[in-house]
């Protein structure tokens, strides 16, 4: 199947566009990929969505901006999707299959017996209508409705990847977008994957705050500025840490406000610092470490966290394109590949990557006409 694949960070800068040709196991082909921008309005919109979701009752019914966003959300997909095609002198009709994974606005981890809730907008049916082609939505809702995590979901993609590519076990992918997850692979079909931390999300949130920017362009605040220790440490301190995997967050779970009263370089300094030993406390409890990190997602383009990670992890750590993979289309290639095996009924999670008991297919399919 030709498929395009959609995917919307929680840090809220765009929308990612890649087309597959595969089948949901192997991968035959693949096609162009692309970014664009996500509109201010969808920005300033999709931030009052997250106020509204993050105190959203268990339970109670939906909001009306729920829908509203979704149906947003939809749109702004099938603009960007059709100014892509055009682009490279393609129609919907050359489709197969769309997967879109949707914007999260709120993730909770199952806790002490209760169960975990995740919301990713985006009007699966309207995109539907809209294109004329069937699009997989709603991928993680299944997952914890059954008591996963409901992420991470890339997992099973990395290792479709890493068998393309000819890489060998064992071997682990961090993704950093604004929190930053890990898949292991000890080889066969042992898998671990988990969220270990904060990824970009504080970073950028400071950098924002305090200079209108949106991220730390190039590192160049964490390399100017000092890791506070104590700062640090006391970051480090959160239960999250220590818990076992599988295991996830919501890029809100975590506050940079112990860094408020730090000047601007030293918190993004310590910031950095604590993405990355985020990461080496995630490699501890492995069973067994990989011999190298392939670091994707925008954290691959700030050097100062590379270099962090580089000195807290005894394995080879390296982005993604140089083992050939497309780092800005990676996520989008994901979800192409989760929705062909949505379509096809094959598992897209599993006991090691969001502790579901058994693996377990996932996704809603919404059919035009």
């Amino acid at each position: 199947m030709r498929v395009l694949g959609f995917m919307t960070g929680t840090s809220l800068d765009g929308i990612d566009m890649a087309i597959l040709e595969t089948d949901g196991e192997t991968l035959q082909g693949f096609g162009p990929a692309a970014e664009a921008p996500l509109p201010d309005a969808l920005r300033d919109l999709l931030a009052r969505t997250i106020e509204v979701a993050l105190k959203h009752p268990r339970g109670a019914p939906d909001p009306p901006l729920f829908a509203e966003t979704a149906r947003a959300v939809a749109e702004a997909h099938f603009a960007a999707g059709s100014a892509f095609l055009r682009a490279y002198r393609m129609d919907w009709s050359d489709l197969d299959l769309v997967g879109m994974h949707g914007q999260t606005v709120l993730h909770e981890r199952p806790s002490a017996g209760r169960p975990g809730r995740t919301l990713q907008l985006g009007d699966g049916e309207w995109l539907a209508m809209a294109t004329g082609v069937p699009v997989a939505f709603d991928f993680r809702t299944a997952d914890v409705a059954a008591g996963g995590e409901g992420a991470p979901l890339a997992p099973v993609y990395h290792l479709a990847r890493a068998a393309a590519s000819g890489l060998p076990a064992p071997l682990a992918v961090l993704n950093v977008g604004g929190v930053a997850n890990l898949t292991c692979w000890a080889g066969g079909d042992r898998v671990v994957a988990f969220d270990t931390g904060p990824g970009n999300g504080l970073i950028d949130q400071v950098v924002l705050a305090r200079t209108g920017e949106r991220f730390d362009r190039d590192g160049r605040l964490a390399r100017e500025g000092r890791v506070i220790s104590q700062v640090l440490e006391g970051l480090l301190a959160h239960p999250y840490f220590a818990a076992p995997p599988p295991k996830s967050l919501d890029r809100y779970d975590f506050s940079p406000a112990p860094t408020e009263d730090l000047p601007l370089a030293d918190a993004v300094a310590t910031l950095t610092a604590f993405t990355a030993e985020a990461v080496a406390r995630a490699f501890s409890l492995l069973d067994t470490r990989p011999t190298s990190l392939i670091v994707t997602g925008g954290g691959r383009r700030n050097p100062a966290l590379m270099e962090a990670l580089s000195v807290r992890l005894s394995c080879t750590v390296t982005n993604v394109e140089s083992v050939g993979w497309r780092g800005d289309a990676l996520e989008a290639e994901a979800f192409a590949f989760l929705a062909a095996r949505c379509l096809r009924g094959l598992p897209i999670s599993f006991p090691g990557t969001t502790g579901v008991k058994a693996p377990m297919t996932g996704g809603r399919l919404a059919r035009p006409g």
